[in-house]
């Protein structure tokens, strides 16, 4: 719990009009646009490359499970 960390969690919230779709499918975030983001923010480049990966991965397999419902 770092206040990078908190500002990666906050980033997250805003990247929601950043998906990267396929039909029937979530794929992930369109990072560049995602890391542009963080950097118009102020959050650290290597906070952000860290931990976006890693909160992606669960988003990405959370919503597809969520549209095979």
């Amino acid at each position: 719990m770092t206040w990078e960390g908190w500002q990666v969690w906050d980033l997250v919230g805003r990247l929601g009009g950043q998906l990267r779709v396929l039909p029937g499918a979530v794929i992930g975030w369109d990072l560049t646009a995602a890391l542009g983001l963080a950097a118009a923010l102020g959050i650290p480049a290597t906070a952000a490359a860290e931990l976006l990966p890693i909160i992606e991965a669960v988003m990405v397999r959370k919503m597809n499970e969520q549209m095979e419902r």
